[in-house]
Order: structure tokens, then sequence, then C-alpha cells
């Protein structure tokens, strides 16, 4: 059967791996290197895009390749490249369209370690950003495009401020301006949202989040939509479109059709950068792809359960849930998550910066991590942790204010959940 006809709780399970006739069941650990052949000819064409296969794991393994062509078909892609971490997704993602002299337009509802990619890092490699709020009107939008835009980026569920972005506005203000648009889908993964379906050209994903589940890997996948016409736009994009003299100036257009973006992300900057994963970690983000159809609604189920709960406690002065009727992104949650988002929420409490700490301190079952969306639940205080390194005005520029709680709800029992979180209330 088809993999496009296959639901996404099947494809969790059977995409990416088909053992053949005595294979094993179980997708291998390709634990090598290095792949040897039989004449200097056969691995020649190999390194001149002539002909697919393996040679160093540093640009591609049959264990990550098997794993990162699940995830594109969870996603509706035509190709996927795994990543060391989802940052460097974030940055590959970019960096394969983007480079000095260039400019992209981001949402700045977005996870911290990327907007300081976008806002620090990436000036200091000639490339610009200019961040954008989700709620800004499609005029002010347009006033952030320039002539060198060469990307959109924003997130389904904004990383820790949990604002819902409407893609299909950004897709069609990205595609206006001739550029496509890059939807990191780390906290609704595929089983609640496919950005492609929406209107966006690539999407990213820490997979170090609710597709691994059991925080046993770091990594991270750039999916290529195939749909992004880069001839039609190819004075924006001449990487893809004009011959390549590290390949004997081959064009990844012409040579490779659909797939060209996801080829040379591959040939050219995993050659050159390396963050590549280790085949182990691709096995056991795997596993966590089995089960993440099964996952995903426990998590949504529990973070609404602890939503309402803290909603009505008179200590809380504020919750962000878009699954709450009376949140301002609930009409978006219905059209781009009816299955639900997912299991971070944020909160505020009356009080303080020391509030908050009391409040964490107290915690018994939930524990405070760096880490968010796995089984077991934790939480954050972004503006004395993950942010910490951001003045109160800037972290509002974020998006995320100072008093703001992360909470990632696990799957474990709701009502032992509510009962630690309130134990913790009343301590304070």
């Amino acid at each position: 059967m088809s993999e496009k006809k296959l639901s996404v709780d099947t494809l969790c399970i059977h995409a990416g791996w088909k053992p053949g006739n005595g294979q094993p069941r179980q997708l291998p650990i390709i634990q090598s290197t290095t792949f040897p052949y039989d004449s200097s000819d056969d691995m020649a064409a190999l390194f001149d895009l002539e002909k697919s296969g393996y040679f160093y794991t540093r640009l591609q393994n049959p264990t990550s390749d098997a794993v990162a062509a699940k995830i594109a078909a969870l996603e509706g892609g035509v190709a996927g490249v795994l990543t060391s971490s989802g940052q460097a997704a974030n940055f590959f993602a970019v960096f394969n369209i983007c480079e000095a002299g260039g400019h992209i337009v981001a949402s700045n509802e977005i996870y911290g370690g990327t907007y300081n990619l976008f806002g620090v890092t990436l000036p200091k490699l000639g490339i610009e950003c200019t961040f954008v709020s989700p709620d800004a009107s499609d005029e002010e939008i347009r006033a952030a495009v320039r002539p060198n835009t060469r990307a959109f980026f924003g997130e389904t569920i904004s990383n820790p401020g949990c604002r819902v972005l409407d893609i299909e506005r950004f897709a069609r203000l990205a595609h206006e301006a001739g550029v496509p648009l890059i939807i990191d889908n780390t906290f609704a993964t595929p089983v609640n949202c496919r950005p492609l379906e929406w209107g966006a050209d690539i999407v990213t994903h820490s997979t170090t989040k609710y597709m691994d589940g059991h925080a046993t890997q770091v990594g991270g996948v750039v999916i290529d939509g195939g749909r992004f016409d880069w001839d039609a736009h190819s004075d924006k994009f001449p990487g893809l479109t004009t011959p390549d003299e590290s390949y004997h100036g081959l064009t990844y257009t012409k040579a490779f059709g659909q797939q060209a973006y996801a080829v040379k992300l591959t040939a050219q900057l995993m050659r050159d950068l390396g963050a590549s994963p280790a085949p182990q970690n691709a096995f056991l983000l795997n596993l966590g792809l089995e089960t993440l159809h099964l996952r995903m609604p426990r998590h949504c189920e529990n973070a609404l359960k602890v939503a309402r709960f803290l909603k009505n406690d008179p200590r809380v002065a504020w919750v962000n849930y878009c699954g709450l009727e009376d949140n301002k992104d609930y009409e978006k949650a219905r059209k781009y998550l009816p299955q639900g988002s997912c299991g971070v929420l944020s909160f505020g409490l009356k009080g303080d910066r020391a509030t908050a700490i009391s409040f964490m301190d107290s915690l018994q079952l939930i524990s405070i991590a760096t880490h968010v969306a796995d089984a077991r639940s934790c939480v954050l205080h972004p503006a004395s942790h993950t942010h910490r390194q951001l003045s109160d005005d800037q972290l509002r520029e974020a998006g995320i204010s100072p008093d703001l709680i992360r909470l990632s709800v696990g799957i474990e029992n709701a009502d032992d959940l509510i009962a630690d979180i309130k134990q913790a209330l009343d301590s304070i």
C-alpha cells in the first residue's frame, strides 16, 4: 500500500524502514563511519552525485536516512535530513538558501535559542533578520520584507510563549515576496499539524522533544516539502539554480528536481559543516516515533486538565494554553490543531520572580529541567534560565513576560500532577 494512503498512526510504525526477505524487522543500527566499494569508479560516482549510496556517515548513513524518510512521510514531504540537534536543523534550513548579504523575516514568538541564532549569530555571518509579531498586520509584515529577503520563519506553537502561528497567512505573505516559509513544527508534531498542507515549504523539528519522547537523544530534522519553485525565483536562490563548481558544475534543480533543496543541504552543508547525528541516536529516535501517535493525545489531554486547574486558582495571574476556550489563539488552534496542540503551556503567578522560583522549588513530582516535551513533566522559568541573558524589555520583545513559567505536561496521571501543583502553590 502506498505511504500516501496510510494514516499518520501507521506511518509512525512502518514508514522509513521496509525490511526485505529475512532482514531485521527492527531498523538496524549501521554503526560504521565508512562504506567500501569494489572499484574506484563506483566511489567516484557517489562523490559526483551521479549515483545514490553511502561512503561516509558524516554525509549520510542508512539508519539516519530511514528515520529521516519516516519523518518526511509523516509531514508529507519529499525528503528529510537528520541533524545533530534542532539548532543545527534551523541553522541549516536557513543557511541552505541564505548567504552573506541575505535577510530573513521571522516571528518574534520563537524559541530563545533560535531567536539568538537569528538575531546575534547569523548577523556575524552577514545574514540579517527582522522579527515581526505573529499578530502584526499584513501591511506590517510586508514592510519587513527587503529585496534581499530569502525566507520567512515561524513556529507552529511557539516555545515558550505557546502562541499559535497563522501558517496559511504567513505562507501567503512569504510567497508574495517570492520566498519559502520555514516552519518549526516541534511542539505540534505531524500528529497534530502538518504545516506543508497549510502552505509551508520547509519543516524543521527538534527531534529531541516529542518525537524522541523520552529524553534519550539530541537531534533535529529538516523536511523538504518539494513544492517551492526555486527556478521561478532563480535570482534569489543561485545556490540551487546555478552550477555548483564544487560538484563539476552540477545544478541542483536540474539534477534533482523536487529534492534539490534536500540534496544541496546534504551535499554542501553536511559535507562542509558536519552536524550529522550518530546512528545510535537515530535508532533511539525511531523508537520514540513508533509511539508518537499514542503519546500526543495523552499530553494534550493532561495539559488541558492542568490548564483548567490553573485558570481557576486565584493565585494564578494568567494561563496561556490554546485549548482553553477564551484563549486568544483558540480559533487558530481549532483550524490548525483540531486534534489538540501539545503538552506545553505557560502561566504566571501573582507576585514577582521570587514567587515563581519559590513555586518551582516546592514541586515534588514535576522537575525543574531545561528540557521540554517528553514523557515526564518538567517546569522552567525562562527569565531565570533559558533566557536569563535577556533584559525584561528584551524578553517582552521576544514575546515572553518576565513572570512566564513554562510547564511541560507529561503522560503521568493528570490528578497526580495537579496535586503536586496545588501543594507547591500552597507552600508559597
